[in-house]
């Protein structure tokens, strides 16, 4: 950094940024940076000065909202289309086969697919594994740093839980940063709908499951139906134990794994996965829709983990949403319960709720009111064709306006620094990005209330976080190769500062610009 060292730049970010932000003053790291104390002819003689085309923002806003960063094969797709938007509604398009087609998981990765029967044995596995283990004996469960992402050696018995689980890590972080593993527009939606049905990796019976939940429940219905979506995650086992409902029984029912009604679900399904906070429901619904799925539970024997137990189903008359549902006939329950999933999938509030949140998830933090309407009003039309929903979303005014700004998450910047530097191959890369996201407040699949992530700059975009984030950013991209194609869409200050470094430091450079951390 013409002899600047790294941590005196760093100190120098960290200082600058607290003092601006306790201004009031917005900016991102890379902005606060200080140009070099003397610099250097040579390497300024060295530059090949860049093409100054006017900035195609609306192909830098495409590509960095529906895809997490720009590859060189996506810039070139782009570039090509007859516009932006054509380009967008095409990808939206082929999201949606892709959706329809058996995932390209690496076969190291592919146990996270297997039929959960076979989850279920491998869970069994390891409890015998560990039963037989001399007592006293202390189980080392920490996983060293180096060997998190190696899975070249058989996995250990006493261990399938945390290889199932880092797989999934593992699988999360290639398919965000990997075209030829997974469609990046399938892996933004994978991950919005993983977030609005967050499950909590670290709760004991969930471990083994979180890849297949991802996999076969988020991404195979990422760009369907939404009841479809709902139904799936309800009847997973990862859903399941996750928000208790497969303790939930019939009330006066006793005996192992029998702890009466639960409402953990319940209140969930409405609060967050469907209606909303302010969806219209009272306490009383909660539990007359905690009466309707008593019975519903986990089977390791079953091909979809699911079952429904008769008698542990309250039978009894209930009045939920103003919906009066008789006393059930024997064998009917289960599909009380699916009705019920049905008609909240229909709900108006619920329309809202989840075209509200996929406005602020690919427009802005607070987006227009008569978008939303539009979005719902498609959804109603539709039947929560969610493929539907987002072609309405793509081609309105208000995507492509440049009033309407995003922040990266941490996982947004990961995983898009991690395809700008074109590095979705090395694991080592994929380490670092897990590193970093441990640190930044939002580690893989790890937030542990029903709520999930937050996607607005208000949580993230903190002197601390930036820090960490730049620190990240001239680490992961040290040496790496520059992408100069990226130069034509950085503003006048943004690219002075990056050309007047070294050049195995532009790219990290780059990558802490407000053009990258804001889209």
């Amino acid at each position: 950094m013409n002899g600047t060292s790294h941590p005196t730049f760093f100190s120098k970010i960290a200082r600058a940024t607290r003092q601006l932000l306790s201004l009031g003053v917005v900016v991102v790291c890379l902005g606060c940076a200080q140009r070099p104390d003397r610099a250097d002819d040579r390497l300024q003689a060295q530059i090949e000065a860049p093409a100054a085309p006017e900035v195609p923002a609306a192909q830098w806003r495409a590509i960095n909202r529906l895809t997490y960063g720009p590859t060189s094969a996506v810039l070139a797709q782009i570039q090509s289309a007859p516009s932006p938007r054509q380009w967008a509604l095409d990808l939206l398009a082929t999201a949606r086969e892709a959706g329809r087609q058996a995932p390209r998981i690496p076969a190291e990765l592919s146990s996270i697919t297997a039929p959960l029967p076979d989850l279920f044995e491998g869970v069994r596995k390891e409890r015998e594994a560990r039963a037989s283990v001399p007592a006293g004996t202390v189980i080392n469960e920490a996983l060293p740093g180096p060997k998190r992402f190696d899975f070249s050696q058989d996995p250990d018995p006493l261990f399938f839980n945390r290889t199932q689980l880092t797989k999934s890590e593992a699988w999360r972080l290639a398919a965000c940063s990997s075209d030829e593993i997974e469609h990046p527009l399938l892996a933004r939606m994978t991950e919005f709908w993983f977030n609005h049905f967050n499950i909590f990796q670290h709760k004991g019976p969930v471990r083994p499951f979180v890849g297949h939940f991802a996999v076969n429940v988020v991404r195979a219905h990422a760009l369907g139906r939404f009841e479809d979506l709902l139904l799936a995650s309800a009847r997973h086992p990862a859903m399941l134990y996750y928000l208790d409902q497969w303790l939930s029984v019939a009330p006066g029912q006793t005996g192992a794994n029998r702890r009466g009604l639960n409402e953990n679900y319940a209140r969930e399904l409405m609060e967050l996965h469907t209606l909303g906070v302010n969806g219209g429901y009272s306490q009383n619904d909660v539990r007359e829709l905690a009466r309707i799925l008593t019975g519903w539970t986990v089977s390791p024997r079953s091909p979809d983990g699911f079952q429904f137990v008769q008698r542990q189903h309250d039978a009894g008359s209930k009045t939920w949403l103003g919906h009066k549902l008789p006393e059930s006939a024997q064998q009917a329950g289960v599909a009380e319960g699916e009705q019920a999933l049905r008609i909240l999938a229909r709900h108006p509030a619920t329309a809202r709720r989840i075209s509200q949140r996929l406005a602020e998830y690919f427009v802005a933090d607070a987006p227009p009111a008569p978008l939303v309407d539009r979005l719902a009003r498609t959804f109603v039309e539709t039947g929560g064709d969610l493929y539907r929903v987002m072609q309405t979303l793509i081609a309105s005014a208000d995507f492509w306006s440049a009033e309407h700004k995003l922040y990266r998450t941490p996982f947004d910047f990961a995983c898009g620094a991690l395809r700008t530097l074109e590095a979705g191959a090395d694991r080592s890369k994929w380490l670092q990005a897990f590193g970093y996201l441990a640190v930044a407040g939002q580690p893989l699949q790890s937030w542990q209330s029903p709520d999930g992530y937050t996607f607005q700059a208000s949580d993230w975009l903190t002197p601390e976080s930036m820090s960490r984030r730049i620190d990240f950013a001239l680490n992961l991209a040290r040496n790496a190769p520059e992408r100069k194609d990226l130069y034509r869409f950085l503003g006048g200050d943004s690219l002075a500062i990056v050309m007047n470094q070294n050049p195995p430091l532009r790219m990290g450079f780059l990558l802490g610009s407000p053009e990258f951390n804001f889209k």
